[in-house]
């Protein structure tokens, strides 16, 4: 039962961080920058992701451009991309590998390829975890870096944006759910070594033996037996 709710609860953590991934992906707010001028008016927010930048204006004015030439991206953002995209695919294989390999389902009930696929699903998901884990640290780095830069004008810094924030939470969420799904498969393949009863067998002898401690005499054994010359 325990192996249940924890196959459960990791495939549930895992689903979170697949959600978590996708819209990290997805938002633009990777990084942001606040520039306040005089008039109040003029104020103007930026957010730059990883397929757009956005623009938000104290008017309420909010527009957003995706980035056009994809050769001129810088190379850090353009592998951010790749290993982002990479990651949401393989949590959603490993998710779907992993589903097959529950026992809540009925596919390959009963097989031995059950276990392995609901292990390799969550193998899959600790890996799509750690694709997200790498280019969130290192945008986060790079931000970090920037921001304590003295030689950098004020006007090219960033902050972290919420995205950021959310990648680092749902990388953790899926590689702790893939982690409790091949814990729950481990646990249940386990071998039971149940430990041996201290008793006293019992005793395939007459009965007249097995009540004394002492072995019975040659003639008390044939006591009962009939004499040769009963014959005669």
């Amino acid at each position: 039962m325990a192996s249940w709710a924890l196959e459960l609860l990791g495939f549930s953590l895992s689903l979170l961080g697949l959600i978590g991934t996708l819209i990290t992906t997805i938002l633009p707010h990777w990084w942001r920058s606040a520039h306040v001028g005089t008039n109040i008016l003029t104020a103007v927010a930026y957010v730059r992701g990883l397929w757009m930048e956005c623009v938000w204006h104290s008017t309420g004015v909010f527009q957003c451009q995706a980035h056009r030439s994809q050769l001129a991206l810088p190379a850090d953002l353009r592998a951010a991309r790749a290993m982002m995209v990479i990651s949401c695919l393989l949590a959603v294989l490993a998710a779907g590998v992993a589903v097959l390999g529950m026992r809540c389902t009925r596919c390959a009930e009963g097989s031995p390829a059950k276990a392995a696929m609901a292990c390799g699903g969550g193998a899959g998901l600790v890996t799509a975890g750690l694709l997200c884990l790498v280019p969130v640290a290192w945008s986060t780095s790079d931000v970090v870096v920037d921001f304590y830069n003295p030689t950098l004008p004020a006007g090219m810094k960033y902050e972290i944006g919420q995205a950021l924030y959310l990648g680092f939470a749902s990388s953790a969420l899926t590689m702790l759910g893939g982690a409790l799904l091949c814990a729950s498969r481990l646990e249940s393949e386990a071998p039971f070594r149940p430990h041996p009863e201290v008793g006293v067998l019992p005793s395939s002898g007459p009965p007249s033996a097995s009540k004394g401690n002492h072995v019975p005499s040659l003639a008390s054994a044939c006591h009962s037996c009939y004499r040769l010359s009963d014959y005669v």
